[in-house]
């Protein structure tokens, strides 16, 4: 009886993964290999999609403004989170406001996070160039000037680092006070403790931050399509241009092509990351990362 319904209540999970995450998948590798328009029966092209990619110009561009983006975004979101929940983590009167107020911009995400600010950097009734109009400067046209576009994209990221802050948050509340207390009795500055023992403790959580915002970093899709992939493709991204290809263009194997790379792309940086882990990232009961590194090998 007890196995039935184990059977029962999984087999909801593996028929929803079956048919809407795997068979896709698997369906999208197919065409892949495929020239299809979508109003005409799939013709197979082998490797002809791929072989393509290399001679795309527009793909080229498209990798190195998501990477860029990435490169950029993703270690920003995770400092500045990070430093809010040790702020938001000091015993303040009141320090529960301040908590919510930073937490709620995260409930403002996707197209109505991106319609925000596009009013917000309008060039002529924007926020932000009203404030430096005040201060006697010139603000630049930022989502019309492809020198301003990225760098306007990268600070509206910075939008939803609450949502990380309450993960730091949670981990913080974790760590044992006796921790900071002998650290003190020892004579170890704030600076100290902050890095031989905040640091080490939260890491793992660090290290959970840094992969899902890589992740997510690398699957912007909404900031392009609202603005057309921005002035001289400055904001033409990975997935916007895949979007391109499969929905507008119809070219639904060389689309699937492009999201198979995206794929190996983000596969092999995750890989990369958690390899790297060994070297840096802390458990409870391990003496540390490099040394933890050193048993694996000797076993």
């Amino acid at each position: 009886m007890k196995t039935a319904s184990f059977y029962m209540f999984v087999s909801v999970w593996v028929i929803g993964f079956l048919l809407f995450t795997l068979g896709p998948m698997v369906f999208s590798f197919y065409i892949s290999f495929t020239q299809w328009e979508v109003v005409s029966d799939p013709v197979w092209a082998g490797t002809d999609n791929y072989r393509m990619l290399f001679k795309d110009t527009m793909f080229y561009k498209s990798l190195a403004v998501t990477f860029y983006y990435t490169l950029v975004s993703v270690p920003l979101q995770v400092v500045l989170s990070f430093g809010i929940a040790l702020l938001m983590n000091l015993k303040l009167r009141g320090i529960y406001v301040f908590r919510t107020v930073y937490y709620l911009p995260t409930l403002v995400q996707g197209v109505a996070q991106m319609v925000l600010f596009i009013w917000i950097f309008n060039p002529n009734v924007g926020l932000i160039n009203s404030v430096l109009r005040f201060a006697g400067i010139h603000g630049p046209a930022w989502l019309s000037d492809p020198h301003w576009s990225m760098p306007a994209i990268i600070l509206m990221s910075l939008w939803t680092v609450g949502g990380n802050m309450i993960i730091y948050l949670a981990g913080l509340s974790d760590i044992p006070q006796s921790l900071y207390e002998q650290a003190e009795i020892d004579g170890a500055t704030v600076l100290r403790r902050l890095w031989h023992v905040t640091l080490p403790q939260i890491s793992p959580i660090l290290f959970f931050n840094a992969v899902t915002s890589m992740i997510g970093a690398f699957q912007t899709f909404t900031q392009g399509f609202l603005v057309n992939g921005g002035p001289d493709n400055s904001l033409l991204f990975y997935a916007y241009y895949l979007y391109q290809n499969a929905f507008m263009w119809f070219k639904m194997g060389y689309g699937s092509a492009l999201a198979w790379v995206l794929f190996v792309i983000i596969l092999l940086f995750t890989l990369l990351v958690f390899r790297s882990s060994a070297l840096w990232v802390y458990y409870e009961n391990e003496v540390g990362g490099r040394k933890r590194r050193v048993r694996k090998k000797e076993a």
